[in-house]
């Protein structure tokens, strides 16, 4: 079963975060965050040259999703926030940790994050998440990522875009619709992993 967290209760969170992360107004009874399916194994040591590694970088995002909130798609042209839902922090910057995270664990790759690829960047995976939310008229979550993968020294460019949807096991509430999205991210970094390949 895959997991899924809320670790923080809203007295921590009014306590330590109300500050930290600027939620202003009531703070939700819970935070939400992502967990991978498949971790890297402690201890596993990886060794490539500068040209194979990979690093995967924070992926663009739509206005709407530039939030910790979650949006529901109404329509073609209105966008409401689930009620009392909220995330740790910027989906992207979530998206981005599980698929380093998927893509080191189910691959051979040695794979970096941001800070350290001015180093060796070798090749990098770009993109842009274009969905991480609800569709209002289907009830489900919808996770969209267009991904960019740009060889060692930026010589060709390959895109693939990947989406998956899961129905929301209850009403459009944050736990559900949490688990949902958790659900669905993974299968979508469990893809871009086998896209990947190595």
């Amino acid at each position: 079963m895959r997991r899924f967290r809320a670790p923080l209760i809203a007295a921590v969170a009014a306590a330590t975060l109300s500050g930290c992360i600027g939620l202003g107004g009531k703070t939700p009874p819970f935070l939400l965050t992502l967990d991978p399916e498949a971790e890297p194994q402690a201890g596993a040591a990886r060794t490539a040259t500068e040209a194979a590694t990979l690093t995967i970088l924070i992926p663009t995002a739509p206005q709407k999703l530039r939030t910790t909130r979650i949006p529901v798609q109404q329509d073609d042209a209105s966008v409401t926030y689930v009620k009392d839902a909220q995330w740790v922090e910027a989906p992207s910057r979530l998206f981005q940790r599980l698929v380093s995270e998927t893509v080191a664990a189910r691959t051979s790759r040695v794979v970096l994050d941001e800070g350290q690829y001015l180093t060796a960047p070798g090749e990098q995976l770009a993109g842009q998440l274009m969905e991480f939310g609800v569709d209002a008229r289907s009830n489900e979550v919808v996770v969209a990522y267009q991904a960019m993968l740009v060889s060692a020294g930026g010589k060709t460019v390959t895109q693939r875009r990947f989406e998956v949807r899961e129905a929301i096991d209850g009403k459009v509430e944050a736990k559900p619709v949490g688990e949902a999205l958790t659900r669905a991210a993974n299968k979508v970094a469990v893809d871009v992993a086998g896209w990947l390949g190595g």
